[in-house]
């Protein structure tokens, strides 16, 4: 690098050894990093250091490596880095289903925004590069990357709080890019000299890029929609080269068309993720609010809707079964779930119509029934008459009751916080036990 020529040592050994231990030292970086973001700078910086490598020792010695090693761990070296980045930077934490879709996004925007740029410059750099349009294309396309590299860098510092590893990793992309689209200028004019001091900006981009990772940035002020006005504009140009080639069928070579449907099909999947995630999420939200063994609300979903009760009038009650205990431990607990089930089902049929039914746990059940404290009372009835034949479970016959303690909430009175109902409810419940009595109003003292 500082000898007047070229050599083994120190551009060959020396150089990739410096970049190789700056992508180890990237992948030990300290566990507050994104493990996901972590690994992928860290992949990112060693394919570039395996192209560097192989580049070098066909250069200094006896060709050895095909040209296309080093074109596939340059071109690899950009969406590990923007995978890497957009997850370091904006030091957000992504569940596992999450992780597809910002993938996915990032393919988009690699793909999107640096091919089909570099696709659309191709006719006008053919004439000024000679070659075929496919080697034309890998001169024009590391470029273009290195823009969309610093240009989301610098997008994403703008709306992230400014520190000192925000700070290294933007002065190191902006270092490597500087250096790369010196290099390739330069290589243009074929006046670059190989091992000159100019090379070592790629080194010290590296180097400071790494050690970006060893400071601890804070949480990001970032909005979420960045991947996707990202990905949306990469999918607009995309669809802006499949029109010109409709139109001009001849003027894109076919490997431009590739990349642009790939966008395309890439934006699909992302859609149909986006569309599963969304079910799921709905789904499991769900499971959240639903008693797993009857289907009913669970004890969550019923606490939440008793602040209806301070909008319109109408009763709470606390169902809890007679003699279930008994039940369970002789018969078992397959027997036990098998009679609530039952019991559930009757008492789902006997609710009147917009009221509301719950299993809080075990054997008590919570109800909600809207209306004077006439249709409260009548309801009760009706849920005590369900259980007044037996239920039939597998090969038994079994006899169970229930105790419903109610409390009216009256229109156009002050409401009553829902754990003060709640207790009031209990509290009948209980009384209707010892006075087996079936049903009780709680009454102020």
């Amino acid at each position: 690098m500082y000898l007047k020529e070229p050599s083994l040592l120190p551009d060959l050994f020396l150089f990739n050894l410096i970049a190789a231990i700056a992508a180890l030292t990237a992948l030990l970086a300290p566990k507050f990093n994104d493990p996901i973001g972590r690994i992928s700078l860290a992949l990112a910086l060693a394919v570039w250091t395996l192209g560097s490598f192989t580049t070098t020792w066909n250069s200094l010695a006896t060709p050895l490596f095909p040209p296309q090693i080093s074109d596939i761990c340059y071109s690899a070296f950009y969406p590990f880095l923007l995978l890497g980045l957009i997850r370091l930077l904006t030091a957000r934490h992504y569940e596992r289903r999450q992780l597809k879709g910002e993938i996915i996004d990032t393919l988009i925007i690699g793909l999107g925004i640096s091919g089909v740029c570099a696709g659309l410059l191709l006719k006008t750099a053919m004439e000024n590069f000679e070659g075929s349009p496919l080697t034309v294309f890998l001169s024009i396309i590391y470029p273009i990357g290195d823009l969309v590299i610093l240009a989301v860098t610098i997008a994403l510092l703008a709306l992230t709080r400014a520190r000192l590893r925000s700070f290294l990793f933007l002065l190191g992309i902006a270092i490597f890019t500087v250096t790369d689209l010196y290099f390739l200028w330069q290589s243009a004019l074929s006046v670059y000299q190989f091992g000159s001091i100019s090379d070592d900006g790629w080194l010290l981009g590296i180097i400071l890029i790494a050690e970006s990772l060893w400071h601890q940035n804070g949480e990001a002020e970032i909005s979420p929609k960045f991947n996707s006005i990202a990905a949306g504009l990469s999918i607009i140009a995309s669809s802006i080269v499949l029109v010109i080639a409709a139109l001009r069928p001849r003027y894109f070579p076919h490997f431009i068309l590739f990349i642009a449907c790939t966008t395309l099909l890439l934006a699909f999947l992302r859609l149909f993720i986006a569309l599963k995630d969304a079910r799921s999420i709905a789904e499991q939200r769900e499971l959240a609010r639903t008693d797993e063994l009857t289907g009913l609300p669970n004890r969550r979903k019923f606490l939440a809707d008793i602040e209806s009760l301070h909008q319109q009038e109408g009763t709470l009650m606390i169902l809890d079964l007679d003699g279930f205990k008994r039940i369970n431990d002789l018969h078992g607990h397959l027997i036990g779930d098998q009679l609530l089930r039952t019991i559930a089902q009757r008492f789902a049929r006997a609710m009147p119509a917009h009221s509301q039914l719950a299993r809080l746990g075990g054997d008590e059940f919570g109800a909600i029934i809207y209306g004077s404290e006439s249709v409260g009372l009548e309801s009760a009835f009706a849920l005590r008459a369900t259980l007044s034949y037996p239920v039939a479970v597998a090969a038994l016959t079994l006899d169970a009751g229930v105790s419903i303690g109610r409390v009216f909430h009256p229109a156009g009175v002050e409401p009553v916080p829902r754990e003060e109902l709640l207790r009031r409810a209990d509290e009948a419940m209980y009384e209707a036990k010892r006075e087996r009595s079936g049903t009780a109003l709680w009454v102020s003292p």
